[in-house]
């Protein structure tokens, strides 16, 4: 990951917090198995594309959390 920030100009330390990082890989892991695997990489790109656009990561991950099948939610 450092690799890659350092490579595109992306401070990862300053960006992608511990916590973040944890919502993130759960988020993700939900899309893989209860939605489609192929879903995961562009749905990653929307969100970073989200809050390159002002929205911070954590509404742009309640966004995408809340479109996931009934009962399948980060957050229950």
């Amino acid at each position: 990951m450092s690799d890659v920030g350092l490579a595109l100009g992306v401070p990862v330390g300053e960006l992608l917090s511990e916590p973040l990082r944890e919502e993130i890989l759960g988020l993700t892991g939900e899309i893989a198995h209860n939605v489609v695997r192929v879903a995961v990489p562009w749905t990653s790109y929307l969100i970073g594309v989200a809050v390159g656009r002002g929205a911070s990561p954590q509404e742009a991950l309640r966004i995408v959390a809340e479109l996931l099948p009934s009962g399948e939610s980060s957050e229950q």
